[in-house]
């Protein structure tokens, strides 16, 4: 069923429903492919001097979208403040040093993923967000040209 829309009023009604599903669906692609790369990081080394807690590997949230004036905003992130078992180093050390492929800030192998800069890198940088928003819009029904 076609839906004529005249005025920017009548396109934010039309939209803001599925807006709302489309953005819980971009931000769960981006939650996804954080704890793909937090498992990545984690199989790159296996430390011999220290028992691994974990905390970093279970450390992704993604918060619901909810409406905030007229957008509809989700956050995906890694919560470095409830990473407080490590010794000599934050939870914002920790992250920050992952972030450069460092485990413990030592650099123990090639293969050891930048967790946030992959996960932009594979969500956002290379337009699959963009693509993912395309699709479930025309999905819907609405007309869209990129």
């Amino acid at each position: 069923m076609k839906k004529y829309i005249s005025n920017m009023n009548e396109l934010e009604k039309a939209l803001m429903p599925e807006m709302m599903k489309m953005v819980d669906v971009l931000a769960e692609r981006v939650y996804e492919t954080l704890n793909y790369f937090l498992q990545e990081y984690y199989s790159s080394y296996t430390p011999s001097l220290y028992q691994r807690q974990y905390d970093f590997l279970h450390s992704a949230v993604k918060v619901e979208p909810k409406m905030i004036g007229n957008k509809v905003v989700a956050c995906v992130y890694i919560d470095y403040d409830s990473m407080d078992d490590y010794i000599n180093a934050t939870g914002h050390q920790v992250v920050s040093w992952a972030n450069q492929g460092l485990h413990g800030g030592l650099d123990v192998g090639n293969n050891t993923p930048h967790v946030w800069n992959d996960t932009m890198d594979e969500t956002i940088n290379n337009g699959e967000l963009l693509k993912l928003a395309i699709q479930y819009l025309k999905s819907k029904g609405f007309s869209v040209r990129a």
